[in-house]
């Protein structure tokens, strides 16, 4: 029997790379899924690649509460239920020194990777079967501190908190709730953080930042999607308030 069969999962974020990786897997192990992101040509997009009736998409910001609610009744009145949750989406913000960091940019960040995880949870968990699971997107970043990138540090420990008090307050429904904390990983986002860090010299910063992985390289999207298709199925069924890292050594350290 397929891990997810007969499951259904929405994914926020669900156009990147970490999304659309983690939804082709959901998929193929069975499940029906909802994509969530900001803009609808890359869902489009996303929804045509990987094709058939067991997967849709809906439009919506996930700073806002209203299009938070429309995403999970849209996957309710599609599919029926909700058996899981990947409050994925997330954004990098810029780098800049504190004292350099645009304050508009911070509160862009906190509000889609603090309230957008937050009002995911408020908002799915009074629809989500009992045993469910809800996995959230943090990061290295989560868990340790690093320069110039203060508001996404912040923010991604912040995630941390609100996946451990939803774990207490959703644990007696039997729903999980846990964090993966991935490395860098080869996507778009790197790519923006690289450029950022160094103008013009993105192959020599990812070079540099490799060097301080012990596995020698950035993950790979499918490598994050195996570890969330664990966390999704019954496989999972007792591991509950966890930090799930997937870093490549980098936090033995």
């Amino acid at each position: 029997m397929k891990k997810l069969e007969n499951k259904v999962a929405i994914i926020t974020g669900g156009a990147g790379s970490i999304g659309m990786t983690t939804a082709k897997l959901f998929l193929e192990e069975g499940a029906k899924v909802l994509l969530v992101d900001l803009e609808e040509e890359p869902l489009k997009k996303a929804v045509k690649e990987l094709g058939g009736k067991a997967v849709q998409y809906c439009v919506a910001d996930v700073t806002k509460s209203t299009d938070v609610q429309r995403y999970v009744d849209t996957a309710v009145k599609a599919f029926g239920k909700i058996d899981v949750f990947f409050n994925n989406a997330g954004i990098e913000g810029t780098v800049k020194p504190i004292i350099d960091y645009p304050e508009e940019m911070f509160d862009k960040v906190i509000a889609v990777n603090v309230r957008g995880v937050w009002l995911g949870n408020k908002y799915v968990l009074p629809h989500m079967n009992d045993g469910g699971s809800i996995i959230i997107t943090s990061s290295v970043a989560g868990l340790l501190g690093s320069p110039n990138v203060s508001a996404y540090i912040i923010s991604k420990h912040a995630g941390v908190g609100i996946m451990r008090a939803t774990a207490v307050e959703a644990a007696p429904r039997k729903i999980r709730v846990n964090s993966v904390h991935p490395s860098p990983v080869d996507n778009r986002m790197m790519r923006s953080l690289e450029e950022g860090f160094s103008p013009g010299q993105g192959d020599a910063v990812k070079k540099q930042l490799e060097l301080t992985i012990p596995l020698g390289r950035y993950a790979k999207p499918i490598e994050i999607a195996k570890l969330v298709l664990f966390l999704a199925s019954d496989d999972s069924q007792f591991i509950t308030g966890t930090t799930q890292v997937i870093d490549g050594g980098i936090n033995v350290q």
